[in-house]
């Protein structure tokens, strides 16, 4: 019987719309004819009076071909039977009641009709009507979705249901009620129950589902067998979305979430659109709402230019300028890919939104100080975001010179191509590992910093080794942004913790102490943007990151929040285990973000400047010379000292060796 309905259900759904179309009215007009013959028998008390086909034909014949182009002309018709809601029902009682008045004054005016018509009857056959035509409409609704066979009560479920995971929905506000329709249509997961915090609606039924409080969950899981929970919160504070997770953690559910309100009012993603519970809301920290005058300062209506526009960092710096409007936006990167990824995404958005803004992608590499100034000579450059840099710790700890050359030499080329074309805002995008490095990669960085703090100090800037003795008038402001991890960005340890989960384990954690700061990257852009429009020159602004993270209480939360539990010493049945590898070349279990404790506050609550110590041009020139000697003579003792003597400290924990001299001397593998 169910195999037949639902047989006959796909049929009618692939049915042409005409044909759809037709059986509505023709059910129409048998349903008003029945509610008529009805409000006969309500109003006279028996079927002997009654007359379709003779004394009455003429009301029989009146009442459809009066009804029926009222309820085309109310959009009856249009309305598809899967979607129907409120606003059909209201279209279905006016186009009644209009047609049911004209059908009054019609038995008023008509005198000469073979028998008297009792007016009261015209009352009944109002609501009859309503009754069967918007009744039929959402009884078809449920069948069509594929809930007619159902009861609102889990336990009694069909064992068709069965073959669906049952999911909870934590909200029972308006995007719980059309994330539960739009499973119900999906047919791919089967709601059984609603979870809510409002205890007015406590035990009570919404869309024919439970609803359940938080303090309930254990029993809404026995009762339902509930495997999964949706959130469907998508306005919910992240402090407050946190919150439900830590609730929710103790019971082996999986839990994923509906997209975000701004997504869901933009019109990107559905409601039905799950996915895993964003990192973020583990970190419960809302995002300050930016300050528009600090976006558009340095942005709108000028030419922009951002390096490493392909990378994780550089990607959402682009996404945040489009918005503010930009007269030119240049996308600088060495991967032909990511330059095609990031410059189609634009370009999408860009004729979505109808953005005037031109959009220029270039394929190049900031260690080409000529191609630099070419580009921001000939399209007039006015800000430069500099995120271009190897960022990854343990590669750069055993490719050296790549790291001085990409992330030193990079980042002075940019900002001297800068000083020549006459740009007037520099922001360098920096990292908290740049603070006291035990590693070669935020040793670079550091020097790209003070890089930067040092060409600030000058006037009139030496081309670095350059012959012909350019001393071109420094009018660029350049500007420093610090800041820790991001969530999501390339190398970052969270889609490593999902991959490990899925394929069922070990999670790896490099030490049990391990600690990090996290920020979206969505929100680290947007306070770079903010940041760089507040220097004065040679600023370094440090980025407030909130409270650090244990990671291996993130690889805990992760775990649980996916359904499975931790294996342990105190539960050696669990399902995922954690393994800790050790630190690797380079690393350390706590970061920092600043260097001194010379820290003031500024206008943005969620950016700090800090004072840090720097070189002049003229001494940091000569350390620049001997470091680049060092490194193309393969001499990484003095490299390793250079460091030590330069950047504040550094302090390495064994001896750094590039792969290349490692071959080159031991005539052997690395490997």
């Amino acid at each position: 019987m169910l195999r037949l309905a639902d047989k006959l259900r796909v049929r009618l759904i692939k049915l042409p719309r005409r044909y759809k179309r037709l059986i509505q009215i023709f059910m129409d007009v048998v349903l008003l004819w029945a509610a008529l013959w009805m409000a006969f028998v309500v109003r006279l008390g028996g079927i002997h009076d009654i007359h379709p086909l003779s004394k009455h034909l003429w009301l029989f014949l009146a009442a459809p071909l009066v009804s029926i182009p009222l309820f085309i002309h109310f959009g009856m018709y249009h309305a598809v039977m899967r979607y129907f809601g409120n606003d059909a029902m209201i279209a279905i009682v006016k186009a009644v009641s209009l047609s049911t008045l004209i059908l009054t004054l019609m038995v008023y005016w008509y005198r000469d009709a073979p028998t008297i018509i009792p007016r009261s009857m015209v009352f009944s056959y109002w609501w009859l009507s309503i009754m069967l035509t918007g009744g039929l409409r959402l009884c078809m609704r449920h069948y069509f979705i594929g809930n007619w066979f159902t009861h609102h009560h889990p336990s009694r479920s069909s064992s068709n249901d069965n073959m669906f995971a049952h999911v909870a929905i934590y909200g029972a506000g308006s995007a719980g009620n059309q994330l539960a329709a739009a499973l119900r249509m999906a047919r791919i997961m089967r709601p059984v129950a609603f979870i809510d915090d409002d205890h007015n609606i406590s035990n009570q039924i919404i869309a024919g589902l439970r609803v359940y409080s938080p303090n309930h969950i254990q029993r809404m899981i026995d009762e339902t067998g509930a495997v999964e929970i949706l959130l469907a919160l998508p306005s919910a504070s992240r402090k407050r979305r946190r919150q439900v997770l830590e609730t929710l953690e103790q019971y082996l559910l999986h839990v994923r979430t509906v997209p975000s309100f701004m997504d869901l009012a933009s019109g990107r993603v559905k409601v039905e659109n799950v996915h895993e519970v964003d990192i973020a809301d583990l970190l419960g920290r809302d995002a300050v709402p930016p300050r528009q005058i600090l976006l558009e300062r340095c942005i709108r209506g000028q030419v922009v230019m951002v390096t490493g526009a392909g990378g994780s960092i550089g990607s959402e710096l682009c996404r945040q300028i489009i918005s503010t409007r930009p007269k030119v936006l240049l996308l600088f990167e060495q991967s032909e890919f990511n330059l095609y990824s990031i410059h189609t995404e634009l370009e999408q958005r860009i004729h979505r939104e109808s953005f005037s803004v031109r959009l220029l992608p270039i394929l190049g590499s900031v260690r080409n100080q000529d191609r630099l100034y070419e580009i921001m000579r000939t399209w007039a450059v006015n800000t430069v975001y500099h995120a271009a840099a190897y960022k990854h710790v343990p590669m750069v700890e055993h490719n050296i010179a790549e790291g001085v050359f990409n992330n030193v030499l990079g980042s002075l080329y940019t900002a001297q191509a800068a000083i020549r074309a006459g740009v007037e805002h520099f922001v360098l995008i920096s990292t908290d590992k740049a603070v006291r490095p035990t590693n070669v990669m935020g040793c670079t960085k550091r020097l790209a910093e003070m890089v930067l703090q040092a060409l600030n100090m000058e006037s009139t800037s030496v081309i670095f080794q350059d012959k012909e003795g350019i001393h071109p008038v420094n009018k660029t402001r350049f500007t420093i942004v610090r800041f820790g991890n991001v969530l999501g960005s390339s190398g970052s340890v969270i889609p490593c913790f999902y991959e490990q989960i899925r394929k069922g384990g070990p999670v790896t954690v490099t030490h049990p102490n391990m600690t990090r700061y996290f920020m979206t990257i969505p929100e680290a852009a947007q306070l770079v943007i903010q940041a760089g429009s507040m220097g004065k020159g040679g600023d370094v602004f440090v980025l407030d990151m909130g409270q650090p993270v244990k990671i291996v209480e993130l690889a805990k939360k992760m775990i649980c929040l996916t359904g499975l539990s931790v294996c342990s010493d105190t539960n050696p049945h669990g399902d995922i285990s954690i393994e800790f590898t050790g630190l690797r070349p380079g690393e350390k279990l706590y970061e920092e973000l600043l260097i001194g404790d010379n820290v003031s506050p500024t206008d943005h609550p969620m950016i700090m400047r800090a004072s840090e110590e720097h070189m002049p041009w003229e001494i940091f020139k000569v350390v620049l010379s001997q470091l680049i000697d060092a490194v193309e003579n393969d001499d990484y003792d003095r490299v390793c000292r250079l460091f030590r003597e330069t950047v504040c400290g550094y302090n390495p924990e064994r001896k750094i060796v590039d792969w290349i001299y490692m071959r080159r001397k031991t005539n052997d593998t690395v490997f």
